[in-house]
């Protein structure tokens, strides 16, 4: 993933329209420390190519470009665009599920949405990282009738299915939490960086990746002057 001068388009109250660079290679995990969540959730939608670059009035053209696995987010139409999204592993917030769908399938929506994988194979791999995160299986209850808990495991196991490319992280850990979920997450974010995934880690407090943070990983302060080392 890379932003090069990237300008987003924005207003006061959300992702400040400066220039934004960043440079990630393959399995390589950056951290962006950002104490405003919409804040958060703007930059992870600039960075999958969902908030476009702004248009220079004068020239017509971008200023700057979001790129995604060496493809410019601006020059793709919808259904390639879409495609790359697929990749793409988000923890978001709001976490996003829909209540009138059960459980299972806001896990595996995404993937049947974005991917040509088969729904058996996916339903298999979705086992498989359910079992890994503490669940006998793949929960089939709708979202509010799990525990806050056994949502935050769904929201992992949709996180990490079809093998991402690109994990963009708001907040995904509680230092509340249970330890064994903790480490659980963090076995399979380093399994995935070995694949080559590249993760963006937005938290708003540094003590939440402090453990797993090594030397060389690039860290950022997301705020009002924009992304800044």
């Amino acid at each position: 993933m890379k932003l090069d001068d990237a300008v987003p388009v924005s207003d006061s109250t959300g992702l400040p329209s400066v220039k934004y660079n960043l440079a990630l290679a393959p399995g390589e995990c950056v951290f962006v420390e950002c104490r405003d969540s919409f804040r958060a959730s703007q930059f992870t939608d600039f960075c999958a190519g969902l908030l476009p670059v702004r248009q220079d009035a004068r020239t017509g053209r971008g200023q700057g470009t979001v790129s995604c696995m060496g493809l410019n987010w601006a020059e793709l139409d919808e259904r390639r665009a879409q495609a790359l999204r697929g990749r793409i592993g988000r923890i978001t917030e709001d976490s996003g599920w829909i209540d009138l769908y059960e459980m299972h399938m806001n896990i595996l929506w995404p993937s049947l949405h974005h991917s040509r994988a088969s729904y058996d194979r996916l339903v298999v791999e979705a086992v498989q990282l359910a079992q890994s995160f503490g669940m006998p299986g793949l929960p089939t209850q709708l979202p509010e009738k799990l525990s806050p808990l056994d949502r935050k495991r769904s929201e992992y196991v949709r996180t990490f299915m079809n093998r991402p490319s690109l994990l963009l992280l708001e907040n995904p850990i509680s230092l509340g939490g249970p330890v064994e979920l903790y480490n659980a997450f963090l076995t399979e974010l380093t399994a995935a960086r070995e694949r080559g995934c590249a993760v963006v880690w937005i938290g708003s407090e540094r003590s939440a990746w402090a453990g797993y943070a090594g030397p060389g990983m690039q860290c950022f302060r997301l705020g009002s002057n924009g992304l800044v080392k």
